[in-house]
């Protein structure tokens, strides 16, 4: 099996470490993840300047852009194979709920998915990598199972408790839940004085009810979600063309 790794923390994250050390045993693997912390990128492409892809001397590649530059230029234009399957992370800090849709861990992902290639998002719950090795261990484990019932290719976002692996309770597929608006901007000063802002925390979980992502980690569970991507509201759609007719 042939994977490429990539995040949204950077190539020198501890997460990103783990999981490629995690899956070097099972699997050859390459590593283009972003120079430095994006996350909150979500889905950008880099298109107002060039990239440029460096090495470091574990043999990661970085690249002065987004998770998916790093995605999109491997696939397009650094690596003379087809990837099997594309692994992003492990996150430092969830992405469930409506989190998905900011998230740069789940857009290295999502990018390797629009290539027709599967690919799996991995997240901490908690933010300070306690209990990473134990997230790597299940990241492995996953990687590994087959998923013969899902159709290829597949989006997987998968969100860990930062709990010793013993303590984890069974793996549960989920939905995403929905969290309240967000707390309100951090308005401050800068050193001349003026005005400036910083984005306020995510809002509380407003739907965490058994089946969503939310309520399996908040009770010890691996939670996996399978993503999609079309946008389309199903529901409103004959009630606009009725309106348009």
């Amino acid at each position: 099996m042939k994977i490429l790794i990539s995040n949204d923390d950077g190539y020198l994250a501890p997460g990103i470490i783990a999981l490629a050390n995690a899956l070097m045993p099972i699997a050859e693997i390459v590593v283009v993840a972003p120079d430095s912390n994006r996350s909150g990128s979500s889905n950008s492409l880099t298109l107002d300047r060039p990239l440029s892809v460096q090495r470091a001397e574990n043999g990661f590649y970085f690249i002065n852009g987004t998770p998916t530059d790093c995605v999109h230029v491997a696939l397009t234009g650094l690596l003379d194979f087809r990837p099997d399957l594309i692994v992003s992370g492990i996150n430092q800090g969830q992405n469930m709920g409506d989190d998905t849709l900011y998230s740069g861990t789940v857009a290295a992902a999502t990018e390797g998915f629009l290539f027709g290639i599967p690919a799996i998002a991995f997240s901490q719950l908690n933010k300070g990598w306690d209990e990473l090795d134990s997230a790597a261990r299940v990241a492995r484990e996953i990687v590994e199972r087959r998923f013969d019932h899902l159709p290829r290719p597949y989006l997987l976002n998968v969100n860990i408790p930062n709990l010793p692996y013993a303590q984890l309770k069974p793996t549960l597929a989920t939905r995403l839940g929905k969290r309240h608006v967000s707390e309100s901007v951090i308005k401050t000063k800068d050193p001349h004085g003026r005005d400036i802002y910083w984005v306020g925390p995510p809002g509380a979980a407003r739907d965490a009810g058994e089946g969503t992502d939310f309520h399996a980690t908040a009770n010890g569970h691996v939670s996996i979600t399978p993503l999609q991507i079309d946008l389309t509201h199903a529901v409103q759609l004959s009630g606009l063309r009725k309106d348009l007719s």
